[in-house]
């Protein structure tokens, strides 16, 4: 198991970032789609906790078949995709649940696989996070090594200086804590875009941009989101390789989404609830034929 906790500032506020972060998930989810992969929608609905209150529910497929390194994709199927399941009750946020499937024929047993279930992470839950409770890890098909990801988000108005946040220390032990920065941690180069670099992105609604080394100590508004990363995959042999190339991954993913949530600004600052919703549901009903 290997555990990492990033911290990634944006110069917005928490409240702006609650419509930012929607409207890019959506946007760059259609895009994604457009190439025959993606986030695919299966459930998007209204959820209330007894202690976080109202929030959502989400059940998405994330299909990755074209994306897995070559040395992956000669142990999984033809089709491949991860089932995730998040509850979100912003500022705090829970994926408590991810599960691979896949369809085809492997390299491993050359059997068809018409429905392969990972286990969820184990549902031991932090005190403060009941919400948690009752996911189950399940067990579906003894093929696929088990492989989880658990992700825990808080967001709050700071430039990333709060110790301790998920009082992990007594359930998790020492982990490492990696600061992310939109401006100047590299991005693969495939995924670069000039007009998605904030060093050099002004916006012209709200005045922000471009970033300047040192941004996260002078900038107003800033804000961070808090990401504590499990990642399990209990296979001798593979289990280093797995996790840090997964972790690697979700860094690369952690700063591509927030640097496109800045630099989209402009798309969205002005877009009400209502638009956004409807702004969704158009994108993932154009998404859904293309991924199913």
């Amino acid at each position: 198991m290997l555990v990492k906790e990033y911290r990634i500032c944006m110069p917005l506020t928490t409240e702006e970032y609650r419509v930012g972060q929607l409207y890019t998930i959506s946007k760059h989810s259609h895009q994604e789609s457009e190439k025959g992969e993606g986030v695919e929608v299966v459930k998007n609905e209204p959820h209330e906790d007894p202690v976080h209150g109202s929030g959502q529910f989400t059940e998405k497929r994330v299909h990755l078949s074209s994306k897995l390194p070559s040395w992956a994709r000669a142990v999984t199927p033809r089709i491949f995709y991860i089932t995730e399941k998040a509850w979100n009750y912003y500022p705090y946020t829970i994926t408590g649940e991810t599960r691979a499937r896949g369809r085809g024929r492997t390299a491993l047993r050359g059997q068809p696989c018409p429905g392969l279930t990972s286990p969820s992470f184990p549902p031991r839950c932090h005190p403060v996070m009941p919400a948690c409770r009752g996911v189950p890890a399940e067990y579906t098909c003894s093929f696929l090594p088990k492989f989880s990801i658990y992700i825990e988000t808080k967001y709050e108005d700071n430039c990333g200086d709060s110790e301790n946040i998920f009082r992990s220390d007594k359930i998790l032990g020492d982990h490492e804590v990696s600061f992310l920065d939109i401006a100047f941690d590299e991005i693969p180069e495939r995924y670069y875009r000039s007009l998605e670099d904030p060093r050099f992105f002004s916006s012209a609604k709200t005045g922000r941009g471009p970033l300047r080394e040192g941004w996260r100590q002078h900038t107003k508004p800033i804000m961070c989101s808090y990401k504590l990363v499990t990642v399990k995959f209990e296979v001798w042999g593979l289990q280093t390789r797995v996790e840090q190339f997964v972790h690697k991954v979700i860094r690369d993913i952690l700063l591509i989404g927030h640097r496109q949530a800045f630099t989209w600004v402009d798309e969205w600052c002005d877009v009400s609830p209502g638009e956004l919703c409807a702004f969704e549901t158009q994108l993932q009903a154009a998404a859904s034929p293309k991924l199913g």
